[in-house]
C-alpha cells in the first residue's frame, strides 16, 4: 500500500504539488487524473524519490519513504515506468529487462521467463534492439522492465501515451490483469480518463496541484461536472 500524506513540491516560485493526501490499497489500482500541468507526473517522481517533496509525508506500507535514495526506494517494491516509455533504445529487448533486475535479488532466468510468459511478442523480439520496436511494445518492456523486480507497487505515468485505441484497451487489460493476479498496488497516472476509469477501482483528481476530489473510479466517472470541468470527458 501506499499512502501519502499531505504532500507539497515547490519548484522555485512554482508550487507543483499542495497537500496531496491519498491511499492506494494493494489488489486495486488508484487512477491519477487530471490535465497537463496538474502535478501528475511531479507525483508519482516524487513518491519514487526522483524529486525531494518540500513537506509532507509517504508510507510504503508503514516505511517512510521520505530522505531515501531513488534505489532504496526500489529495493522497497517500488517499480516506476516513467511517461515516453523510458526503455535504452540502443539495448536489446532482454539487456534492457536484465537493468531491471539489477537493483533485485530475483532469479534472472526465472525473471525472463516470466516476462516473456506475460507478454509473447517481448519473447520473440528478445535479441531486437528497442529501436526496432513498436510503441506499444516498448511500451510492454517499459512495464516488464518494472515487473522483472517483483514489486509490490507499481506506477505507470500515462502508459497509454502515444498508442493506437486498440493497443490502449490492450494495455489497460493487462494493467488490470496483472493488478489481480500479482496483488499488486497500482497508482496509474492517466491523462486518458475514459480508460483509466474503466479499469480503475479508485480515483484521484488533481487540479494546479491540489486534490479537487477522491473516491471509487464510479463515483468520479459519474461525476458530471469533474467530467465536463476536469477531466476533458463529454457528459452523455
Amino acid at each position: 500500500m501506499i499512502r501519502v500524506e499531505r504532500l507539497s513540491v515547490v519548484y522555485g516560485a512554482v508550487r507543483a504539488l499542495t497537500d496531496v493526501s491519498f491511499g492506494a490499497p494493494a489488489g486495486r489500482i488508484t487512477a491519477v487524473l487530471g490535465a497537463n500541468g496538474a502535478g501528475k507526473t511531479t507525483l508519482l517522481r516524487t513518491i519514487s524519490g526522483l524529486v525531494k517533496p518540500t513537506s509532507g509525508a509517504i508510507f510504503c506500507d508503514e516505511t517512510s519513504l521520505l530522505g531515501l535514495a531513488t534505489e532504496n526506494i526500489a529495493r522497497l517494491g517500488i517499480g516506476h515506468v516513467p511517461e515516453g516509455r523510458g526503455v535504452i533504445a540502443e539495448f536489446t529487448v532482454e539487456e534492457n529487462l536484465r537493468l531491471g533486475i539489477l537493483a533485485s535479488r530475483a532469479n534472472v532466468s526465472e525473471g525472463l521467463a516470466r516476462q516473456f510468459a506475460l507478454f509473447p511478442v517481448l519473447g520473440e523480439r528478445r535479441k531486437q534492439y528497442a529501436s526496432t520496436l513498436s510503441g506499444g511494445e516498448r511500451q510492454m518492456l517499459a512495464m516488464a522492465r518494472a515487473l522483472i523486480a517483483k514489486p509490490s507497487v507499481l506506477l505507470l505515468d500515462e502508459p497509454s501515451l502515444g498508442l493506437a485505441p486498440q493497443v490502449t484497451a490492450e494495455m489497460m487489460r493487462t494493467i488490470s490483469e496483472l493488478c489481480a493476479s500479482e496483488n499488486l498496488t497500482v497508482v496509474l497516472v492517466e491523462q486518458n480518463a475514459k480508460s483509466a476509469l474503466r479499469i480503475a477501482h479508485d480515483a484521484v483528481v488533481l487540479h494546479l496541484g491540489t486534490v479537487i476530489a477522491s473516491g471509487s473510479a464510479s463515483e468520479v466517472a459519474d461525476n458530471s461536472d469533474l467530467r465536463r470541468y476536469y477531466l476533458g470527458l463529454v457528459t452523455p
